[in-house]
């Protein structure tokens, strides 16, 4: 019989549905020759991938709508804020990606340390997070092309061009982009990170002819005042309003300096995707390394351009002058200069491939974790013998994605997202602190400073942003975890492999 004081990971880890994975045991399933994943990542592709996902249409877009709408010239600041908020999160990652370098992301990690229920929620949380995030860029991602298809004559039938404003209709681009870009992942990483690299070159070249050609046209005048004085927004009511407002009757305002903090939690969304590079650890030649270079790094570099652009486009034009659709493009059009407009449309098609690409990359590391553990069917967690990818899992799920891109209007579910990606923060950064306290001895190339500190923190800012959204993105995020609920009880307990391992007589 143990004293509590000697065997409290053994114990914790024996204990229903809290039983721990320990990281060596999820090191050692990587190993299995049907369940291994080939390595030919460096941190040079982990760094594109972050970046790939990162920068989006959020780049020409967001900047411009926000400075209008919340934080005027000052929303620069508010992206540093956001920036820093997901540093705080992107360090508690790094740890553990280096320390368990296995498919899976937030899901291997919470096995790790919180246990095998938690683990399962955070899982199935991700695959709603990261499938709808897939298909929301599918769909954006077919508006773009058909409005550079329409520029040249090319039309698509109406009932072809996807659902808009109650008009039903099927997304056929979006649905084929899904199916390519599956075919794609199945053929192997190295052919996915060379498709990548080349559509983020792309990417990247735009937004700094962007910035270089914005610069030009910068008028002094349109920062003053870099700080608008403030304005309280409409108290709106029901679940569409903040769920910060109906818990503590708090109203955000405009500009000033709450402003920059309000402005803070929208642009975050800016940034969702660099935590994908995690899901990518166990395909690093190199994971203990390069792993957190590219969680770091990639972040570094996506902060930058979002505070250089929208630098850029409040010095261009009077930020309450700038539109809400396309800002950065209709600045250029304003200044007579169409050329520009055209060359920001074309980078932003173009770079939302990468964006979806990587998304569903890292859905089917997650569903192919998930799956080699049991807790769905093992048939999915079967590798390519070729090509060594997990060919079934990412067949699968690119056809449901591609489905859901071509007949879903993705306006109410792109907030799942969000809500989805901050959970997994939040459970990333409480997971850092219970392993260094479990497993002390693990040996960690990486290590987050001033934990307890940095982890508390990252969970702080993580809640107040959740606590921003809508209380209707809730109730949806509650129904979904729900269903993740019935179908772990009803499937994944019975059939987890650590489950049936600690279910052999085995006495100590």
């Amino acid at each position: 019989m143990s004293t509590q004081h000697g065997t409290p990971h053994d114990s914790r880890r024996n204990r229903g549905l809290f039983r721990t994975k320990t990281v060596e045991q999820s090191i050692r399933d990587t190993e299995e020759p049907e369940h291994t994943l080939k390595k030919s990542l460096s941190a040079l592709d982990l760094t594109v991938f972050g970046v790939g996902v990162v920068i989006g249409t959020g780049i020409f877009v967001l900047t411009g709508k926000i400075a209008k709408e919340q934080a005027g010239p000052a929303v620069a600041l508010s992206f540093v804020v956001a920036g820093v908020v997901c540093a705080l999160a992107a360090l508690c990652y790094a740890e553990f990606a280096s320390t368990v370098p296995v498919a899976g992301s937030a899901y291997t990690f919470s096995y790790a340390s919180l246990g095998e229920l938690p683990a399962w929620i955070i899982g199935w949380d991700l695959i709603l997070e990261l499938a709808l995030g897939c298909a929301v860029v599918a769909v954006g991602w077919s508006g773009y092309v058909r409005s550079l298809l329409d520029s040249a004559g090319l039309h698509l039938p109406a009932g072809l061009s996807g659902t808009h404003e109650g008009q039903f209709g099927f997304d056929l681009l979006a649905f084929l982009l899904v199916l390519l870009l599956t075919a794609i992942l199945v053929f192997g990483m190295k052919l996915s990170s060379r498709v990548t690299a080349v559509v983020v070159g792309i990417k990247v070249t735009v937004v700094l002819l962007v910035i270089i050609a914005g610069a030009f046209f910068i008028n002094g005048a349109n920062y003053t005042p870099f700080v608008p004085p403030s304005e309280p927004t409409e108290a709106g009511g029901g679940l569409g309003a903040p769920l910060s407002q109906l818990m503590f009757g708090f109203t955000p305002a405009n500009f000033g300096t709450m402003g920059i903090f309000a402005a803070a939690a929208v642009v975050f969304f800016a940034f969702i995707g660099f935590d994908i590079v995690a899901t990518a650890a166990e395909e690093t030649r190199n994971p203990q390394r390069d792993v957190p270079r590219g969680i770091l790094g990639s972040l570094a570099i996506c902060t930058l351009l979002y505070v250089a652009v929208s630098i850029v486009v409040t010095g261009m034009q009077k930020y309450s002058k700038l539109s809400t659709d396309a800002p950065l493009a209709d600045a250029f059009k304003d200044l007579g200069q169409p050329f520009f407009a055209g060359v920001i449309s074309f980078g932003a098609a173009v770079g939302l491939t990468s964006v979806s690409m990587i998304l569903l990359l890292g859905q089917s590391r997650v569903f192919f974790a998930m799956s080699r553990d049991g807790l769905l069917p093992r048939a999915f967690s079967r590798s390519h013998p070729r090509f060594g990818t997990p060919y079934r899992s990412t067949i699968a799920l690119g056809a449901v994605v591609a489905v859901v891109a071509g007949f879903t209007s993705i306006d109410e579910l792109a907030e799942l997202v969000n809500i989805g990606t901050l959970f997994a923060f939040v459970v990333v950064a409480v997971g850092v602190i219970l392993l260094r306290r479990s497993r002390p001895d693990l040996p960690r190339s990486f290590r987050t400073p001033l934990v307890p500190l940095v982890p508390v923190l990252s969970v702080a800012a993580s809640v107040w942003l959740m606590l921003n959204l809508p209380a209707e993105t809730w109730v949806r995020f509650a129904i979904w975890m729900v269903v993740g609920f019935v179908i772990y009880f009803l499937y994944g307990r019975s059939h987890s492999r650590l489950g049936l391992r600690n279910r052999q007589p085995a006495e100590d």
